[in-house]
This record gives C-alpha cells, sequence and structure tokens, in this order.
C-alpha cells in the first residue's frame, strides 16, 4: 500500500491494492461486517481507504472483495465522472451487508468495466430497478430503491460480495472486448448509432 497524501478526519487515506480476476478473493462470497465493528476506527479507516483507492482509480464502486477484503461492504459514488459524464448522480454511498431485491424483471444491457478484471468491457445484462437494505457508514439502516445506471453500479458491486464478477452475467461472450479496440471499434459504431 502506498499513500495517496490526502487527508481525512482520521489520518492519512491509503490507496490499497487491488485484487484482480483469478485471486481467491475474488471468487469467494463474502462475511458480514459485525454491526460492532462498524465504529471502530480500523473500520472506518477501511472505509475512507475504499474510496480513496475507488478515487485514485476512476471507479465509481468499489465492494471489500476487490481490496482484498473479504466482507460485505462497498462504497459507489457518481459525481461528474469523467467515464460517465451523461449519468446522474449518486452521492458518496456506504453499504454494509447489503440486501438487493429486484422490483422489475425486465434487463438492460450496458457495457460494463471493472477495476479487478482491467482492460476489459463487456456487454451485461441488470435489472432496471432494484431495492436495498443495508447498514451506512455509522450502521445507521438504509432502505431504498435505485434505478437505471445507479442500480447497475449496486448490482456489479454487490455481485463481488458474491463471489461473482460481470462476466458472469454476459449473455454472449463474444462482446468481451479489451479496452483499447473497444474504444477504437465499438465505441464509435455506438456513438453513430444514438
Amino acid at each position: 500500500m502506498g499513500s495517496s497524501g490526502a487527508f481525512h478526519s482520521n489520518g492519512v487515506s491509503m490507496i490499497l491494492k487491488v485484487a484482480r480476476l483469478g485471486h481467491p478473493v475474488i471468487r469467494t462470497p463474502a462475511r458480514p461486517v459485525p454491526v460492532e465493528e462498524i465504529a471502530t476506527h480500523d473500520f472506518q479507516k477501511v472505509l475512507d481507504d475504499m474510496v480513496e483507492t475507488m478515487h485514485e482509480y476512476l471507479g465509481v464502486g468499489l465492494a471489500g472483495p476487490q481490496v482484498h477484503l473479504s466482507l460485505q461492504v462497498a462504497v459507489l459514488e457518481v459525481q461528474g465522472h469523467p467515464r460517465y459524464p451523461d449519468m446522474p448522480s449518486v452521492p458518496l454511498t456506504y453499504l454494509i451487508n447489503p440486501k438487493v431485491t429486484v422490483l422489475e424483471d425486465a434487463t438492460v444491457e450496458e457495457w460494463e468495466g471493472c477495476l479487478s478484471i482491467p482492460e476489459m468491457r463487456g456487454l451485461v445484462p441488470r435489472f432496471s430497478k432494484v431495492r436495498v437494505q443495508a447498514l451506512g457508514r455509522n450502521a445507521e439502516p438504509l432502505d431504498f430503491v435505485a434505478a437505471d445506471f445507479h442500480a447497475r453500479v449496486i448490482q456489479h458491486e454487490t455481485d463481488h460480495l458474491n463471489g461473482e464478477v460481470y462476466l458472469d452475467r454476459m449473455r454472449d461472450m463474444r462482446t468481451l472486448a479489451h479496452l483499447a479496440e473497444w474504444q477504437r471499434y465499438v465505441l464509435p459504431a455506438l456513438e453513430r448509432k444514438g
């Protein structure tokens, strides 16, 4: 781990090492976080470090297993994101021990990437509307509905908590592309259609 140099109320945030596909932690279901651990200094520092890591690598979400922590915790945020400039904002959200319930069976296929599967993109179907029940940063109960891109990010991150990755959801592996080729061939075709 290396220091990012950013200071938070509890000290210096660290950029955590990202686990890649093939490391066992990525395919192992994460364990719930005991409620009494959430308020501890160490767990709060983990949350800060996860946010710092997500920002460093330009992610919109990050789950515990992606940083070698087999814990049911994820952070997400979409605010003026350079890769998703047209997506609605999602405030910084902490999801601890989340439960996701599908509210609409309809799925939408969109392109996804993942910090744990670097330099790749694939077309992934996701449910368009979900209900999320979880604990927040201070163990407060959260219960909200997410739709569209917000729902996609939540499903992507909670898949990680179950030992799954977006490749497992793809209907057609022929859509899987290396990022450079995706940008060169797929993205221009999408822009022409749009």
